[in-house]
């Protein structure tokens, strides 16, 4: 059931971290959190199973690919400022009064394009600090980090607190607490966010939550989707080693795709954005492979 909560909190201030950081680098740097923290955690726990020799420099090369994340993160932060600046010395030489004033067709990753997207966006992250955004990144992670641990020790007791003879919890009853506990925590961490809203949002309630559809069919897609991700993720950490099973991880691959190819980020970035984004992915690729390779068997 801790498990649960802890998931429910990551989960919740991931929304946050997507709004400051980008699907792209926000994806890489709390999964790579996850696994630095929670794949150690779960090798001593499942008694060293894995093949510590594969295993950690896997988490190495997730530790470098957090590094590279911060840095794309600053290079694109860079890039952006760059196209705002130009964008507002071209409009205020405009006249206006005349009509000299182009129309502009908003293509992925120009100045209006980004100005167009904070519009649009709930959660507003421009003048922000980016201290914030880094801190809510790493609170996901951190929090994201735990509940694997915590499924782990639910289910295999490494510290005895079961009398002699009383038979383990099994990964499906663990999971049904587990699931439960997410759900119950995300509706009052919800509720309490809708009267008490954080970073300047503006107050709703629950009427109105609840008479809002928009877009709600793809939240509850989403939240099938997870539960499923983790109950398959619980299901090969009890027969190869939970530790191994942190490559599932490799979900935020797929959320670059999201990021770059649909949602246009990054377009128009500088080589330097370019070539530390390759090379982010480059490493988290890497990492994904050796904790693949790392797997044992439970005795």
């Amino acid at each position: 059931m801790a498990g649960g909560i802890v998931l429910s909190i990551g989960n919740l201030s991931s929304q946050y971290v997507w709004a400051f950081l980008g699907l792209s680098v926000a994806g890489v740097i709390t999964s790579s959190i996850i696994v630095v923290i929670g794949t150690i955690l779960n090798y001593f726990l499942d008694d060293k199973i894995n093949k510590a020799k594969i295993l950690f420099p896997g988490v190495g090369c997730f530790f470098i690919a957090v590094c590279l994340g911060f840095i794309v993160h600053s290079s694109n932060i860079i890039d952006n400022q760059a196209k705002l600046k130009d964008f507002a010395s071209e409009d205020s030489s405009k006249d206006l009064e005349n009509g000299s004033d182009p129309t502009y067709k908003i293509k992925a990753g120009t100045a209006i394009f980004l100005l167009e997207l904070e519009k649009r966006r709930s959660i507003k992250a421009s003048g922000k600090s980016t201290f914030i955004g880094l801190a809510i990144t790493f609170f996901a992670g951190i929090s994201f980090s735990i509940f694997s641990p915590l499924f782990n020790l639910a289910t295999n007791d490494q510290y005895h607190t079961l009398r002699r003879g009383v038979a383990h919890l099994s990964v499906y009853t663990t999971f049904f607490y587990f699931s439960v506990s997410c759900f119950i925590v995300a509706i009052i961490l919800n509720i309490i966010f809708l009267y008490h809203p954080i970073l300047n949002l503006p107050k709703s309630s629950l009427k109105a939550y609840l008479g809002d559809w928009n877009g709600r069919g793809l939240a509850l897609l989403a939240g099938l989707l997870c539960g499923f991700g983790n109950g398959l993720q619980f299901m090969a950490g009890q027969a190869a080693g939970y530790a191994a099973a942190d490559v599932v991880q490799a979900l935020p691959l797929v959320g670059t795709f999201w990021g770059i190819v649909l949602f246009g980020e990054y377009r128009k970035s500088s080589k330097r954005t370019y070539t530390l984004l390759g090379s982010m992915l480059v490493m988290f690729i890497a990492a994904i492979v050796l904790l693949m390779a790392s797997s044992g068997h439970r005795k």
